[in-house]
């Protein structure tokens, strides 16, 4: 059974699933790279590689946008055995780049003149 729960963060977003499959294959998917080019394809990757692995429980890798202006951000993936003998998928999408934190904490309309610094 597939249930799933989001929260969104400023620069963040966070899925949980409960999935029928047992950790390993759930493991298998996001590890192995012939396995994860069906829903992760190589072309969103930054780096092949994983950033981060802790076998069996967590992977992280660095994505990068195809297009302008190519912000970067890393995805999560936990899992966790569930009470039914599946598994507890949790995906933490986030922004890395610090312009863009920049550009979301900026007010789209501050209502004061746009002011020039003197070099």
């Amino acid at each position: 059974m597939n249930e799933e729960k989001t929260m969104e963060q400023d620069s963040a977003v966070e899925m949980e699933f409960d999935l029928g499959d047992p950790p390993q294959k759930v493991w298998r998917a996001i590890t192995i790279p012939e396995l994860r080019e069906r829903w992760l394809p190589q072309e969103a990757l930054a780096d092949p590689d994983a950033i981060t692995v802790t076998p069996g429980e967590e992977v992280r890798y660095k994505l990068r946008d195809d297009a302008p202006p190519f912000l970067e951000s890393t995805v999560t993936f936990t899992i966790t055995p569930n009470a039914t003998g599946g598994t507890c998928l949790r995906i933490v999408h986030e922004l890395t780049e610090a312009r863009f934190d920049r550009m979301a904490r900026a007010a789209a309309n501050s209502n004061s003149p746009p002011l020039m610094l003197a070099a």
